[in-house]
């Protein structure tokens, strides 16, 4: 055994110094394995442990070079040369790298090295032999560093030019376990624990996750929710004019025929007194007219056109006496009357036609749910909706959708959505008019996959274009 012990080199930095890491001629062998190993697990780091291995072991087995190589994970994965003796840093694209690397894979893609094997120039392809001469010894033994977990690290090269010897594969074996476990053990974990668990385990988790996605659900969007009245009547401005006065606070009942809002009136007042007195002159005219007519031929002919004249101005009179009537605006009929505030109207003048006020049965509710253009394949006749209000976070509400809209209107924030309405099923005398919340649709049941990437998959085939 002593034939194959050999004295370390120092001319690399890095190198384990220090006085009891020399071993003195004639130490044997197992001594020198013993230090090695105990060496090896001692580094503090993955980079001190790789020059350790290609630099000490000299000082077991006599070697010209040492070349220590990281496998990937898959067995075809390309081996990287990480160290070199007598070399701090590596350049792997010299062209020995290159070449140490293409003789490594094909090394492994073939049968399944346990131990160390020797390799020489036959038991490369055709293109690679070139290099052999060129590059390293003609004889070599390729070490794979393999965990007892069975999982292939990498492999320590080493050629020379001598023959192996078994006694020396031996003892490499040895080694090479030793530098095997302590290059797992100072392995970065890897980010994702899923390799650590085993295989079995791991596609039982895959398939889990499978069925479950084709777990059937009910489909639902979430839509926000308005509570609205029910058919109210609409107070809307029944002339053109200025508000002078709302006599009825927001939000009170009022009963029918009970005056809610005044017009100013003074303008139409005027109009109207000055139709009256018109209408007077018109008629005095047309009665003279009658009775000279009886000694006048002419003033006779003058009798009908005074006659539509008079039926004119009372037709003037007339409207402006109906004007004036509209000055004061009545509830039609009783409810509650809603609005926004006083001062939004006082002062404001109107058109005809123009919406001012409502009056709603606060006992006659419904929903309207502006529910996204993008949401709208999930929305089906009847289908069933849960509320929630922001006054009241902690109930949920049942609905059902009683009418869709079939033209998508433009929101605040210039967004497309379709007006549903929905009505409350059962009493619901805690519901106010006003109240604003969330509204959950359920739509027809589908896999639970198509409920999560969904909306995924509809925004990629919009920017795909397939």
């Amino acid at each position: 055994m002593q034939n194959v012990l050999h004295m370390p080199r120092r001319d690399a930095p890095g190198a384990t110094s220090g006085s009891q890491n020399d071993a003195p001629p004639g130490t044997p062998a197992l001594t020198i394995l013993l230090q090695l190993e105990g060496q090896a697990r001692a580094q503090p780091t993955g980079t001190a442990l790789e020059f350790f291995i290609v630099n000490e072991t000299r000082r077991l087995i006599t070697y010209r070079q040492a070349f220590l190589l990281g496998a990937g994970r898959h067995p075809t994965s390309p081996y990287q040369v990480q160290a070199a003796s007598s070399l701090s840093l590596v350049e792997r694209d010299a062209p020995m790298m290159r070449w140490l690397e293409e003789v490594v894979r094909n090394i492994r893609t073939g049968p399944d090295i346990e131990g160390p094997k020797r390799i020489s120039a036959e038991d490369c392809s055709p293109s690679l032999r070139d290099g052999w001469k060129e590059f390293v010894g003609p004889h070599a033994l390729w070490c794979p560093l393999r965990h007892p977990d069975r999982s292939l690290l990498g492999g320590l090269w080493l050629d020379r030019d001598q023959p192996w010897q078994d006694n020396e594969i031996q003892i490499l074996q040895r080694l090479v376990e030793t530098y095997a476990h302590a290059s797992k053990a100072l392995a970065k974990p890897s980010s994702f624990g899923i390799w650590k668990v085993p295989r079995l385990v791991t596609w039982l988790v895959v398939v889990g996750v499978l069925l479950a996605l084709c777990i059937p659900v009910h489909l639902s969007t979430l839509a926000p929710v308005k509570v609205v009245a029910k058919e109210p009547a609409v107070v809307t401005a029944p002339m053109d004019g200025v508000l002078a006065e709302v006599l009825v606070p927001p939000n009170t009942m009022v009963v029918e025929g009970q005056t809610i809002l005044r017009y100013e009136d003074t303008n139409v007042r005027n109009q109207y007194h000055v139709a009256d007195k018109q209408l007077a002159v018109a008629e005095a005219e047309h009665h003279q007219a009658v009775q000279s007519g009886f000694l006048d031929p002419q003033r006779k002919a003058e009798v009908p056109l005074l006659e539509a004249e008079a039926r004119l101005k009372e037709t003037e009179r007339d409207y402006a006496k109906e004007l004036l009537d509209r000055v004061e605006v009545k509830a039609l009929r009783s409810g509650l009357l809603i609005y926004t505030d006083r001062a939004d109207w006082v002062g404001k003048p109107v058109v005809v036609g123009e919406r001012i006020m409502e009056i709603a049965d606060p006992a006659q509710l419904e929903l309207r749910i502006d529910l996204a253009v993008n949401d709208a394949m999930l929305l089906q006749e009847d289908a069933e909706v849960a509320v929630f209000f922001d006054a009241q976070p902690l109930e949920t509400y049942e609905a059902k959708v009683t009418h869709a809209g079939y033209h998508a209107e433009v929101l605040p924030g210039d967004q497309l959505a379709y007006h549903v309405t929905a009505g409350l099923t059962g009493a619901n005398r805690a519901v106010r008019i006003g109240w604003q919340g969330t509204a959950k649709i359920y739509g027809k049941q589908g896999p639970l996959a198509f409920l999560l990437f969904r909306r995924p998959l509809s925004a990629l085939r919009q920017f795909v274009g397939w």
